[in-house]
């Protein structure tokens, strides 16, 4: 998933309406279960928003589909390259995420992207669909799981269910790791994708 400079925006915009009319919620009820106000769903959904990583994951959790749902996808060809320089990072309290492709195999889809946990902060999620899989590339990773902690340094990889709260935590300097988030291919929503529009809240 090559996602360039503005694009995060404009795909979030059409894909969150969808998922929200697709799932029956007005903005409203969205805002009440994400916890995120009206206004901002309504600065989302009409593409004027800056979404974070917690925003992201946080309708991607109530929504119930993965990132990529949200986020829009293109289909690789025989040779993809993902550029950093070409690539919007979601930022959050603590992590950088640069989305690179999305992965189809039979039932199982995979998201892959470049993480950065920055020195000395913490990343704090409440859960979201599918499972977690991490590999420390540089670094030494602090990873929280319902109360169960791990230390990673580089090469080390862990995995866990992400619907259960965790964190990740810089523990000496930036770490860079790749995260893969998988699901089923039926936690998809499977919405279709028309051309974007003026586009009301409701």
């Amino acid at each position: 998933m090559s996602v360039s400079e503005g694009s995060v925006r404009g795909m979030l915009a059409v894909n969150l309406r969808q998922a929200r009319l697709g799932r029956g919620l007005s903005i409203s009820e969205l805002s009440r279960r994400s916890k995120i106000g009206k206004a901002t769903l309504s600065q989302l959904e009409s593409g004027a928003g800056n979404p974070t990583i917690e925003t992201v994951f946080s309708l991607s959790r109530v929504l119930e589909v993965p990132i990529s749902d949200l986020l829009d996808a293109r289909p690789a060809g025989e040779l993809t390259v993902v550029r950093a320089a070409e690539t919007e990072a979601l930022s959050g309290e603590g992590v950088d995420l640069r989305p690179l492709q999305r992965i189809e195999s039979g039932e199982a889809v995979i998201e892959v992207f470049d993480q950065r946990v920055r020195a000395g902060r913490r990343q704090d999620s409440l859960g979201h669909v599918g499972t977690e899989h991490t590999i420390v590339q540089a670094g030494r990773l602090g990873v929280r799981v319902e109360g169960r902690e791990v230390e990673l340094g580089p090469g080390d990889y862990v995995r866990f269910d992400a619907a259960r709260p965790h964190s990740y935590t810089a523990l000496d300097g930036d770490v860079r790791s790749v995260l893969l988030l998988q699901y089923r291919s039926d936690q998809r929503l499977h919405l279709p994708h028309p051309a974007p529009g003026p586009r009301s809240a409701r």
